[in-house]
C-alpha cells in the first residue's frame, strides 16, 4: 500500500496539485489557470489524487471545488521539501569542499 502510495505522489502535476491544493481551496479553472495544462489531463490527475484519497471535491453550483482530504498531506509536502533542501544543501557543500 505504501509503494502505491508513493507511486500516485510520482508526478509532477500531481505534486503541484496537492501543493495549491495546502494553499487554498480551489475550482478546477483557478487549477488549470495555475496548472497551464489540458483539461482532460487535469481531469485524469484529480480522478488519480481523488481515488487515492489524498483529496476531495465539492460541488458548488456550476464549480467544482477541490481541497486536500486531510492537512497530513500538507505536512508530508513540507518535510519532502525539507528533505529535498538538506539534500541539496549538502550536495553544494560537497562540491564546493573544505575551506
Amino acid at each position: 500500500m505504501k509503494a502505491d502510495f508513493f507511486k500516485t505522489l510520482g508526478h509532477p502535476v500531481r505534486i503541484r496539485t496537492l501543493e495549491l491544493l495546502s494553499e487554498q481551496n480551489r475550482t478546477v479553472s483557478e487549477l488549470l489557470a495555475e496548472l497551464g495544462i489540458e483539461p482532460a489531463n487535469l481531469s485524469q490527475q484529480l480522478s488519480i489524487l481523488r481515488r487515492a484519497g489524498l483529496i476531495t471535491a465539492r460541488r458548488e453550483g456550476v464549480s467544482v471545488t477541490y481541497e486536500l482530504a486531510t492537512p497530513e498531506v500538507a505536512e508530508l509536502l513540507g518535510t519532502a521539501r525539507a528533505i529535498l533542501t538538506r539534500v541539496v544543501s549538502d550536495q553544494v557543500e560537497a562540491l564546493e569542499g573544505p575551506d
